[in-house]
């Protein structure tokens, strides 16, 4: 019975230590709760940004500008004559070799003064050779005391209207067709079989477009930095992207504005197209300089300014930057600023630096 007893009384004892061991974990669970959330909340505090090294490198200097293109073989192909379309063999967007025929006229009547200036021709040869034989005159001996009398014949008889008749109507019937002066891509085609075409009045253009010239400015200052051949890349607005070429031409004159008109050649890889608008960068290398992405860049009090990295903070640096292009800075320490400093080796912050302070503690991304 006391056996029993002694039991009951140590389940009881146990039950109650159970209990108060419940209790102390419920109690101490959100204290660490609260300090993990704090912890995370730390950590989310710090900066995460991406670096680089600062070393001297070349910096490639570049001047922008925009410009058009324009074909180096361009022509408004004409009849000169007039008559209805009797034949079009192209249409726009063909590319066309030299030589080939384009076009053509109702011929019939072109045909058939080439015929009768033919006739009169030979009525008129028959004329001068009758006067030659009445005068004496032997046409296989003419020298420099008889020529003179030999033209005069040929005039009176009519014979050299006659050549003079047949070389024009055998002119104007080769008119009837349009020919290709050179290879090309035919564009601005509008006239329709039949229709009544006009001496002179442009049918279609002709464009070689295998190279291209890019008409571009510059401004005065930055003539120093242009030459002959020096190489530009070009990007298309159109297109998704980018050309080489060369200068080819600078012209000596300064226009009102104080722009200098340069051209370039391109070749054409087949999608560049006559008159399209274009973005030209000439590039020079600048040695010896401090250079860094423009989103390293920021400005505190208006003032531009790099951040550093210095065991595991940001430090800001006054700095100036001195050339610029599409992408980077040249920078050099701020010469009014006795505490701008910047050397090769410093850790430099590219990124996530907007809201930057001094001295913020700063974690650096993965992908670093």
């Amino acid at each position: 019975m006391l056996k029993k007893v002694n039991l009951n009384v140590l389940v009881k004892i146990l039950l109650v230590l159970l209990a108060v061991v419940c209790v102390s974990c419920k109690k101490e669970q959100p204290k660490q709760n609260e300090e993990l959330i704090q912890k995370k909340k730390y950590l989310q505090d710090k900066n995460e940004v991406n670096i680089m090294i600062l070393k001297s490198s070349i910096f490639k200097k570049e001047l922008v500008s925009n410009g058009r293109l324009i074909a180096l073989e361009k022509s408004a192909l004409k009849f000169n004559v007039s008559e209805k379309l009797a034949n079009i063999y192209i249409k726009n967007g063909d590319y066309v070799k030299r030589g080939k025929i384009l076009a053509s006229l109702n011929a019939f009547t072109y045909q058939q003064k080439v015929n009768k200036a033919k006739i009169d021709l030979k009525q008129a040869t028959l004329e001068f050779e009758d006067l030659q034989v009445r005068r004496g005159f032997n046409a296989n001996n003419i020298d420099d005391s008889n020529k003179k009398e030999y033209d005069m014949m040929a005039i009176k008889s009519g014979y050299k209207n006659a050549q003079h008749q047949l070389e024009n109507a055998q002119f104007d019937l080769k008119s009837t067709k349009l020919i290709a002066p050179f290879s090309g891509k035919v564009a601005n085609v509008i006239s329709k079989k039949h229709e009544q075409i006009n001496a002179g009045k442009e049918f279609i253009t002709l464009i070689n477009d295998a190279v291209f010239e890019v008409e571009f400015y510059v401004i005065e200052s930055e003539l120093k930095d242009i030459k002959k051949k020096d190489k530009i890349t070009m990007q298309p607005f159109a297109l998704n992207k980018t050309y080489k070429g060369y200068v080819t031409t600078i012209n000596p004159q300064i226009e009102k504005d104080g722009t200098i008109l340069i051209k370039a050649k391109v070749k054409n890889d087949g999608d560049l197209l006559e008159g399209m608008n274009v973005k030209i960068f000439i590039q020079k290398d600048i040695p010896n300089q401090f250079v860094v992405p423009k989103s390293a860049v920021v400005l505190r009090d208006n003032q531009e300014v790099l951040f550093t990295l210095k065991k595991g903070k940001a430090y800001w640096t006054y700095i100036q930057t001195t050339i610029e292009n599409s992408k980077e800075y040249a920078v050099i320490p701020h010469p009014d600023k006795s505490s701008a400093s910047l050397q090769q080796g410093d850790t430099i912050i590219i990124s996530d630096n907007l809201n930057l302070a001094h001295d913020s503690e700063i974690a650096i991304k993965p992908n670093n």
